[in-house]
């Protein structure tokens, strides 16, 4: 299609990007959150989305460098028509006028589990591997993100914390280090509040593995009712006495809501006691989990306490945004709340889309996702971007 003088490159040929979220996708999600434009703009709202994509994915690039990338095939391949690369401020604007939730939706409409049974370390006796946890993002110094986030006290003194911090918990498949579910709050937010509201994203064939900063009744029930089970560590002052020593050297305990006399709301757990190399005395200075797979035949004890391991996994992922994709130290640039808001889903989306690449292609070569290496993936990623010219409509 030969391009008019003044049309606007739709860019539908950006490598992975427009392959993990074509077009007609972007645009029912714009349209879904009333972002579609009333009138023919220089910067369109699709055009947008993949220009904030390309942001996170070429982090900490600047603006104009980043849609340099975007476009870069487009002169080659004779696309380029009259457009004319916009000012920053045009793209400042296009950014306030799109907001986070175009990009929160796309997330979620794309998010979810990836492996199936052929996926190795996916699964344990058939139940899904996933874990929870929570991290914080640093932002620009703005007064509308420090009143909007907030930042962590320093531990010198008095003293506030150089830089605005949002906090984010996660739901994570561990055997394709995929983002399931995410939710954004200020720091004054805590993990478990936030990792509440990822109950959504558990259900029946999960199991669930959280560290000792998790354990609590409340939370516990919450995930338990999804249909899910649970693999979680216990704090080193929780006191579980045997109620039942189970053959494998396991025991039968509770947990309870409160820590008065009444022990409130108990539940039923599994507890799981093992040594560290060193550590001989495993129930005072070794690991204790805390499971509601009660059956040790089924679920034996030593096969539990070598996976809880894999709760690492989502500390990988994490670093895998933040330190890899972001670049280490980076703060987000935006200085409003919707433009950090956006930033961070943005990440989210890019790593979701290297993350389905890379599980795709470890299954054609039958093997793991995690023996794939990451930032490999994301510089291949970054050079099917700049190399894919996109496509001008009249």
């Amino acid at each position: 299609m030969v391009p008019v003088a003044g049309s606007v490159p739709e860019l539908s040929g950006l490598g992975l990007l427009t392959w993990v979220y074509p077009p007609d996708l972007v645009d029912r999600v714009v349209a879904a959150c009333g972002r579609a434009e009333q009138r023919r703009r220089l910067l369109p709202a699709r055009l947008v989305v993949y220009f904030v994509l390309g942001m996170a994915l070429f982090s900490p690039a600047p603006y104009l460098e980043v849609l340099r990338h975007l476009t870069e095939g487009l002169r080659g391949a004779g696309l380029w028509g009259g457009w004319r690369i916009p000012a920053k401020s045009s793209l400042f604007r296009a950014r306030e006028r799109l907001g986070p939730e175009p990009l929160r939706v796309l997330f979620a409409a794309a998010a979810g589990p990836l492996a199936d049974e052929r996926t190795p370390g996916a699964f344990w006796r058939g139940l899904r591997l996933v874990a929870v946890d929570g991290t914080c993002w640093d932002a620009a110094d703005s007064p509308a993100n420090d009143k909007e986030f907030g930042r962590p006290g320093s531990s010198r003194g008095p003293d506030k914390a150089a830089f605005v911090q949002v906090r984010m918990a996660a739901l994570v498949e561990c055997g394709t280090h995929a983002v399931l579910d995410a939710e954004l709050e200020g720091c004054r937010v805590g993990e478990l509040t936030l990792s509440a509201r990822l109950v959504r994203s558990a259900g029946p064939g999960m199991l669930v593995l959280a560290d000792r900063e998790f354990l609590g009744v409340r939370l516990w029930r919450a995930f338990a009712a999804t249909g899910a089970h649970l693999l979680w560590r216990v704090p080193a002052n929780r006191v579980l006495p045997v109620q039942e020593r189970l053959p494998d050297g396991s025991w039968l305990s509770r947990i309870h809501a409160g820590t008065d006399a009444k022990k409130r709301d108990p539940v039923r757990v599994r507890v799981i006691a093992y040594g560290l190399e060193g550590i001989p005395r495993a129930e005072e200075s070794g690991y204790r989990l805390v499971t509601d797979l009660l059956d040790p035949m089924a679920y034996p004890a030593a096969e539990l306490a070598a996976l809880y391991h894999r709760r690492w996994e989502i500390e990988s992922v994490l670093g895998e945004i933040k330190t890899h994709q972001r670049g280490a130290k980076v703060v987000l640039s935006s200085k409003t709340p919707d433009g950090v808001r956006q930033q961070i889903w943005a990440h989210l989306l890019v790593h979701h889309a290297l993350r389905v690449l890379m599980w795709r292609t470890a299954a054609a070569h039958q093997t793991a996702p995690d023996r794939l290496s990451f930032t490999d993936t994301l510089r291949a990623a970054r050079r099917s971007v700049t190399a894919s010219p996109g496509i001008f409509s009249p």
